[in-house]
This record gives structure tokens, C-alpha cells and sequence, in this order.
């Protein structure tokens, strides 16, 4: 099955062509730029050009808690979230289509964090902002002030997280970091204050779902991905009282003998996205749900990870 094989109402990326059809049909889709990079939200160039009529959030401001023991990008308070919707007008029910600059992450955050909350109508332009101009489609300038929300709601949960403590007792799955290689390995680490990554994790860069142009691969493609890292095969770490709560690779035998708190396997992950805040993580979780292969996320991620010194770190692959 390719991406474009799969039911509409379960895809969760717009091409940059279904999308201005869209905008020409409903008149009420919000269209959300969310532009974003390390150093920061991109708002001037949302001023400078963006989709027509779309609106602009600020990941770090409202899509992410203030940095801390969760990591850089720790999830928002839904208080503070609800506000946000309300702001950007989220209403329920209303179809929401996010973009980026063409990478990809800020809008799968946008998307992750919306259906962490209940909100399930929710988009991703594929190719970003970047596919956008590049098949020649209208652009506009300046702020669009959106129109508030007074009935959004949040309904924190709807999409599955893990805790360091739930790696730590293998309560996760098969952690799959989504940073390059390099930084995985421990060879670089330009952001973080310690290099490596979590034992028992394996590599899945988000380049490795990603097509030219930062297109995701077809759905058919996506799925032998995830089956290559042990989608399907990852069952977590030994369980408690073996002293290795780390979670193991998808081939480690694990133990599967009776103990306590065995009645809570099924809702258990069998994969975890991590990746250096939580942010670019969101892409497996995204890639995954279109090739169907159901995927949590560690928010806090590396930086989150490593601000305890007694969490173990791995170098090398």
C-alpha cells in the first residue's frame, strides 16, 4: 500500500496540491505555520511569505513547557495549551493542516501535541512550506490575526508517552532515536552536554523516512522501515526483578516469566520515538501512524535523559 492507497480519514500528510484544493472547498480550515528551527521560531519569515491566511505558532512559546528536568522541550502545561488553542482557533471538530519550513518536525509536533489532547482532525503539509512554492502556489505576506476559539478544549493522554522511569524498567519497547547518526554514536553532539544515547536503543534517523525535498516515503516504504528495526517484534525489556530494566533490542530474549505488574504488558509499547528534545521524535511517531504501526514518544528525550547523572549512557552503534 503507498501513502496515497490509504483511507483519507486515517493520513495524517496533505500534499501541497490536495491542500490548496482544500483551501478553495472549506473556508474554514486553519492552516497553522509553525515554522521553526534550533535557534528559534522562524516569525519574520511567516511575515515575510506564508500559505494564505494561515496563522502562526510559536513552538517554543506554546508548544513546549520552559526547559527542565523534562528536557528542552518538555510537553506544555494543558492549561497553557488550552490557551493556545483558544488563541490560534482551534475549535473542536475543525480541520487543522500544519507546516513547517520543509523539515518537518515543528509540524509533527504541532500535530502530535493536537492529538495529544483529543483534537484528531489535524494535518501535515508534506514538504512544508518548501513544497508549497515549489509547485508555484500563492503566498501572502504580513500577520494574520487569528480568530479565538472560546470552546477549545485539551484532553491530555490521547496519545501514548513514556517516562524515563518507564525506559529505565523497561516499560517501553524498543527505544528508536530519531537524531543522525553521528550524534547516536556519540561521535558529535553540537547541542546537548553529553554525547551518546540511551542503552538498548537502536538508530532510525528521520532521514531514513524521508524522501527528496523532505517528502515522507510512500506508506508501503514507511512500514518496511519500522519492520527493519523490529516493528512488530519489539516486546520491551526483562521484566521486573532481573536487574536489566533497560529496554532491549527488538531480537534480546526478554523475560516473559510471571511477576508483578505482567497484567499492564498489553498496554505497553512495543516502540518508543526518542530523539534530543522531543521535537524531531514526532516525525517516527508521524511516519509511523502513516505506515500504521502504532509508535509512543519519550518527550523528554536525550536532554531530558541526561539531566540525571545516574541514567546510564551508550556510545557506538
Amino acid at each position: 500500500m503507498t501513502s496515497t492507497d490509504a483511507p483519507d480519514r486515517a493520513r495524517a500528510l496533505v500534499s501541497p496540491e490536495a491542500l490548496d484544493a482544500l483551501l478553495r472547498e472549506r473556508p474554514d480550515l486553519l492552516v497553522v505555520d509553525v515554522r521553526w528551527a534550533l535557534a528559534g521560531p522562524e516569525r519574520a519569515a511567516y511575515e515575510a511569505a506564508h500559505v494564505p491566511g494561515a496563522v502562526f505558532c510559536d513552538l517554543d512559546a506554546e508548544l513546549a513547557a520552559p526547559p527542565g528536568d523534562g528536557g528542552r522541550h518538555p510537553l506544555p502545561d494543558p492549561d497553557a495549551l488550552l490557551g493556545t488553542l483558544r488563541r490560534l482557533g482551534v475549535s473542536p471538530g475543525r480541520t487543522v493542516v500544519a507546516y513547517d519550513g520543509g523539515h518537518g518536525a515543528a509540524a509533527a509536533r504541532l500535530w502530535w501535541v493536537l492529538r495529544w489532547v483529543g483534537h484528531d482532525d489535524v494535518r501535515v503539509l508534506d514538504g512544508g512550506f518548501a513544497a508549497w512554492c515549489e509547485v508555484g502556489l500563492p503566498v501572502e505576506s504580513g500577520w494574520v490575526e487569528p480568530t479565538a476559539a472560546d470552546d477549545a478544549v485539551v484532553h491530555p493522554g490521547a496519545m501514548p508517552t513514556v517516562t524515563a522511569d518507564d525506559v529505565l524498567a523497561g516499560r517501553a519497547g524498543l527505544v528508536v532515536d530519531a537524531r543522525t547518526p553521528e550524534r547516536f554514536r556519540g561521535e558529535a553532539e553540537p547541542v546537548d552536554p553529553v554525547a551518546g544515547h540511551i542503552p538498548g536503543a537502536v538508530s532510525l534517523p528521520v532521514a531514513d523516512v524521508q524522501a527528496d525535498g523532505g517528502r515522507y516515503r510512500p506508506a508501503g516504504e514507511l512500514a518496511g522501515v519500522f519492520a527493519a528495526v523490529g516493528a512488530g517484534g519489539a516486546t520491551g525489556a526483562a521484566g521486573a526483578g532481573t536487574g536489566g530494566g533497560i529496554n532491549h533490542r527488538a531480537d534480546d530474549r526478554v523475560d516473559d516469566s510471571p511477576g508483578d505488574g505482567d497484567d499492564d504488558d498489553a498496554a505497553r509499547p512495543a516502540l518508543t520515538a526518542s530523539c534530543g528534545s522531543g521535537v524531531t521524535a514526532a516525525q517516527l511517531v508521524l511516519a509511523a501512524h502513516e505506515a500504521g504501526v502504532p509508535v509512543a514518544l519519550y518527550p523528554g528525550s536525550w536532554s531530558g535523559w541526561i539531566r540525571d547523572p545516574s541514567r546510564p549512557v551508550a556510545t557506538g552503534a
